[in-house]
Formats: C-alpha cells, structure tokens, sequence
C-alpha cells in the first residue's frame, strides 16, 4: 500500500496540469499494453485502446468477451489541477489609489473545496 501512496504522491507532484497528467496517463497506458485507437485497423477482444482527447483528457478501453450488445462496464473520472489562470486581459493598475501598482487579474481553478473537509471529517 506504502509503493501505491507513493506513487501517486510523486504522479501529482510531477504533473501539476491536465495536460501533464493525460500525458504521464498515456505513457503508463502504454506501459501495459494499451495502444491509441487511432493506430488501429480492427479491435478483438482482448485488446486495449485509448483515446487522447485534445491532450487534456484520455479514454481506456479493455475490448471484452461479450457481445457489446450485453451491455458494458464504465469508469469515469477527470483531472483536477488547481491552479491561478490569468483572465484574457489580465493586467490592471490601482488607478484609484494612484500606487502605481499593477495587478495580475486571475481566477483560481481547481482543488477542495471547504465543504469537501466538512465530508471528510464526519467519516472519521
């Protein structure tokens, strides 16, 4: 469990964008055996595929047994990176107060939200 917590401390630590992770995501898919859909002619069951969507977002697939028609089973998720991203005219002056400052107009994206600590603790 100790190599798992690891691991995914140091995958966060070095992937701080979507872009990293779905890019660290693919080289590990690749790793074990999943090849981009992409590069495909024809799938057969046991396969696996991906789809990198636009680097920001990947798709794994494992072509099952069954006819497709039996149904399927999915797993969703997506990559939360907290960040600060500058708004389209970022730059301002505090032209009220004569400071002659100039501030950097962001908006934070991303991370826990308060009353996601809230949840936490009462499961504890």
């Amino acid at each position: 469990m100790d190599h798992l917590i690891d691991s995914y401390i140091d995958f966060i630590s070095e992937n701080k964008t979507e872009r990293k992770c779905t890019e660290e995501s693919v080289r590990i898919a690749e790793k074990h055996g999943y090849k981009d859909i992409n590069s495909v002619s024809s799938l057969k069951s046991g396969d696996k595929v991906y789809y990198n969507k636009m680097g920001k977002s990947l798709i794994l697939f494992n072509i099952g047994k069954e006819d497709l028609s039996k149904g399927m089973n999915i797993l969703g998720a997506h990559i939360d990176s907290p960040r600060l991203d500058a708004k389209q005219s970022p730059i301002y002056e505090d032209t009220a107060h004569k400071t002659g400052i100039v501030y950097l107009n962001t908006h934070y994206y991303g991370g826990i939200k308060k009353y996601q600590w809230v949840a936490c603790l009462l499961h504890f």
